[in-house]
């Protein structure tokens, strides 16, 4: 593994913040506990009310852009042109935040009960959402019978589809498209970078607090605030950690990390990794849905 000195992704801090930063969070004592119920509004009010006051409401990001800006290299603005993976990821991800938005759920078992790779998404609402790809996508959902499965969906909407009348589904430049979403919150800002050939807009971070905001709170889920039961972690939360491993993208949250701070972190999501879709989804509060995306890049 390259020493931290040497990393020139713009995620590198210093060993001495990380170190100070575990030092601050041992010192919270118990409020660690219950991630989830301190996100209802249980333990630890008073930290997550100062939390919300620093995060306005115009910098409350959707899971696509949370993804997205963990794969943005911060000075170039651009994802790795080697990320073959990022753009079936987002389409997970859009996915996932309609369902935990309650506009789509995976239709009812019945006697027989399907594997959620079987089951097909139905609209639960077709309620706009404020975000105009989120509305585009749940607009094809609403629209198409039969139903698709979540694979199909997540294939349909990345354009990965040998039927020619089905590519009106693709979503298209939803790269570009989230990062003008980024820029509108003050997130990134927008540049023409010269490539010898060809002039590209680039999208450089301007806003580090909230990146580093979004890259603690990954780091913390599984550190600090790690809690062994991904059914007691926040839901977008915990989708977050699955959608930026599958779009290859998670790696850039825990570089900053020290290697013990690493590899335990990395052992971690492994876990979350080896757990079994099929059985999770049967449990208690569990969205169906979120657990037939993860089956979906996981299988």
């Amino acid at each position: 593994m390259t020493s931290l000195t040497q990393r020139s992704s713009g995620l590198v801090q210093r060993r001495t913040e990380a170190s100070r930063s575990s030092a601050a969070d041992k010192d919270r004592g118990t409020g660690d506990e219950d991630f989830e119920t301190r996100r209802r509004g249980g333990g630890g009010e008073e930290e997550e009310e100062e939390e919300d006051k620093a995060d306005s409401k115009e910098t409350r990001l959707t899971l696509m852009e949370e993804v997205l800006l963990l794969g943005l290299k911060d000075r170039e603005g651009y994802t790795s042109f080697w990320n073959d993976c990022i753009s079936s990821g987002l389409r997970g991800c859009m996915l996932i935040e309609l369902a935990i938005r309650g506009r789509l759920q995976l239709e009812t078992c019945g006697m027989r009960r399907k594997s959620l790779l079987a089951r097909k998404v139905i609209c639960k609402s077709d309620a706009p959402t404020g975000d105009v790809l989120l509305d585009e996508a749940l607009k094809h959902v609403k629209e198409t019978q039969p139903p698709e499965t979540v694979q199909s969906w997540i294939e349909l909407l990345s354009g990965e589809t040998w039927n020619p009348l089905k590519l009106h589904y693709q979503l298209r430049n939803v790269r570009e498209r989230l990062a003008k979403n980024l820029v509108e919150k003050g997130v990134l800002t927008t540049e023409k970078q010269n490539f010898l050939l060809f002039d590209m807009t680039t999208h450089p971070l301007t806003n580090n607090n909230i990146k580093q905001r979004l890259i603690k709170r990954v780091q913390e889920a599984v550190l600090e605030k790690w809690v062994n039961d991904p059914h007691r972690m926040d839901k977008r939360l915990l989708a977050l950690i699955f959608l930026a491993h599958s779009s290859d993208v998670l790696e850039n949250a825990f570089s900053p990390l020290l290697d013990d701070q690493y590899d335990l972190a990395m052992k971690r999501v492994r876990q979350l990794l080896d757990l079994e879709p099929e059985g999770e989804s049967t449990k208690t509060n569990a969205n169906e849905l979120l657990w037939a995306v993860v089956a979906a890049f996981t299988k």
